[in-house]
């Protein structure tokens, strides 16, 4: 079994890091590997086998069936090549959070949680979220939280302002009771909850319970009325007042850049007098006639004005949906960052997305482990896995050089100068004529953004890593509905063929940019949809020629010719 440390055992230092002894992390390739390569040459033998016999019936009979049943063990054949890649050099990752330094020697952290619609994702669910990165274990100066609303919507904004307030007690009650899922709306869903002895912050579960429900019931009579500035249940500020008031004329697709400050680190405190992580509300502008290039285009625009508010040289960007279930999960990210060989050219940390709610059978699929959790094992030998979209910390040099939009990392010390930059570079004008989206920043042109992006990043020399603890870090919600399940397929799809089908090819561009195996892995998903074609036609092809006595397949060898060769031989 190959095996390998990834760290160095000497002292070294890299980006003003301190000297590391101990490898942070360590690597090593799975012990079934031979095993899978020889099953490789083996079955691959086959198959040429019954492609060379499919040939010689076409140039024999001639036959429709025959000619489709080629086409679709050649597209079966070429997908089962390229999913081998997967299997030929599978590693294997260890990390060792406990040797990394203290921390106030640790990076900034951005966290990005993006939304668009409060009517399929629900408000509070968001703020769950966003809840659940503020409560990482990690220094609260060094912490910033971003919420992404592409929609533009004021209840998303109103739902922040509450969660603001209901932070500065879930935070402390989760520190001082060691809770380990960290949303409110699953621990308060959960039995765990209801241990009467747990206290923290001035009140119990049961006393902040209550005041989550407060909150959540605010939020949901927003949705269903409406804001209504005047109201004394909704307890806004003379400031509250007028950003509300301004947004009535706002719609989705058409309203300014907004960028709220509503906590900052170096001024709120909880309510034990502890420092509280940066939160941001977020929105870029929206103009009819400007194309605004969906997710991509919202981070892109994030990634801006985040450089100018906190400029922090990692990034998380997690969705609307996935919350985190260990709060140490930046910790093991760090324990690639903060290495002094890993790191020179590490792009990302892909944790792997996990759902919950997904019933035994799983009729639609949704937990998706090939994808999310055993490709990124055989791709991480050849270079790193592919972008997920989500769960994921990435290097800010990786998508591009802050110091391109000038002054930046100003920690939000003058608050009206930088917010002013920051809606500058926010603006639905602000990319025309710059190289944002095809060679800095997330990659446009696909609906399969993250697929692009991480494309893109390992051919321009970027490494990733797939950091696959023991213990879930992420849980999210994967489609329950057919309706959600198919729509979702298409999205990727046609995304996934975008990528596919360019003159900047999975297939020839990524082979030759990266290596076989990866070029061949990056292929597999780019042309994922094509298995459509082998399945459809095994499932009715055999059947249409069984009932007219068409033979589709080999004969087996006569039983008279098998005991003519074994007499012969004896």
């Amino acid at each position: 079994m190959e095996s390998q440390r990834s760290g160095s055992g000497r002292e070294e230092t890299l980006n003003g890091s301190p000297h590391l002894k101990a490898p942070l992390n360590t690597l090593h390739v799975d012990r079934c590997t031979p095993a899978h390569r020889v099953h490789a040459l083996l079955y691959a033998g086959a198959i040429l086998g019954l492609v060379c016999h499919r040939l010689t019936s076409i140039l024999a009979s001639s036959s429709l069936a025959e000619g489709w049943m080629l086409l679709a063990e050649l597209v079966l054949a070429f997908m089962w090549g390229c999913s081998r890649a997967f299997k030929w050099r599978p590693v294997r990752r260890r990390e060792f959070p406990d040797r990394l330094p203290e921390g106030g020697a640790w990076p900034k952290l951005d966290v990005f949680v993006c939304t668009a619609d409060p009517r399929k994702e629900p408000p509070v669910g968001v703020v769950s979220t966003a809840l659940s990165a503020m409560a990482f274990e990690y220094p609260a100066g060094n912490l910033s939280v971003y919420v992404s609303d592409d929609g533009g919507a004021d209840v998303t904004l109103f739902a922040f302002m509450e969660g603001a307030r209901f932070a500065r007690h879930w935070l402390p009650f989760c520190r001082e009771n060691g809770v380990q899922v960290r949303s409110p709306e699953v621990f308060f869903a959960s039995s765990s909850s209801s241990s009467s002895g747990c206290s923290a912050g001035g009140g119990d579960a049961d006393k902040l319970k209550v005041m989550y429900q407060n909150m959540v019931q605010r939020v949901e009579d927003v949705m269903e009325k409406g804001i209504h500035v005047d109201s004394v249940e909704l307890d806004l500020s003379e400031e509250q007042q007028q950003i509300f008031k301004r947004w009535k004329e706002y719609s989705g697709n058409n309203h300014p850049s907004i960028i709220q400050v509503l906590l900052k680190s170096n001024e709120d405190k909880d309510i034990t007098g502890q420092a509280m992580p940066n939160l941001i509300y977020f929105s870029r502008e929206k103009r009819p006639g400007f194309p605004h290039h969906f997710k991509a285009g919202s981070l892109n625009s994030l990634l801006r004005a985040s450089s100018i508010l906190t400029n922090a040289p990692l990034i998380l960007t997690i969705d609307c949906d996935m919350y985190s279930t260990d709060p140490t999960s930046p910790q093991r990210a760090l324990c690639y960052f903060l290495d002094p060989i890993a790191s020179n050219k590490l792009a990302y940390v892909q944790f792997p997305q996990r759902f919950q709610g997904l019933n035994k059978s799983d009729i639609y699929g949704g937990e998706l482990k090939h994808l999310y959790k055993m490709n990124p094992y055989g791709m991480d030998g050849f270079g790193g896995p592919n972008y997920l979209g989500s769960n994921t910390f990435l290097s800010r040099r990786a998508l591009f050089d802050s110091s391109l939009e000038g002054e930046s990392g100003r920690d939000l010390l003058e608050p009206e100068k930088v917010l002013e930059m920051a809606t500058k570079v926010a603006a639905c004008n602000y990319e025309t004529g710059t190289k944002w989206g095809k060679t800095i920043g997330f990659r446009y042109g696909s609906l399969s953004e993250d697929l692009h992006t991480g494309f893109w990043l390992q051919c321009e020399g970027w490494n990733s890593v797939f950091c696959d603890p023991p213990q879930a870090s992420f849980l999210g919600d994967a489609p329950k509905t057919l309706h959600d399940a198919l729509s979702q397929c298409k999205r990727w799809t046609v995304g996934q063929y975008e990528v596919g089908f360019t003159r900047h090819s999975t297939l020839t561009f990524g082979v030759r940019k990266t290596s076989l195996g990866l070029g061949l892995t990056y292929s597999h998903l780019a042309f994922w949809g094509l298995w459509c074609i082998p399945i459809t036609t095994y499932a009715l092809l055999p059947q249409l020629a069984l009932v007219n006595s068409r033979p589709l397949f080999p004969k087996p060898i006569p039983k008279t010719c098998s005991t003519s060769f074994t007499t012969r031989a004896r």
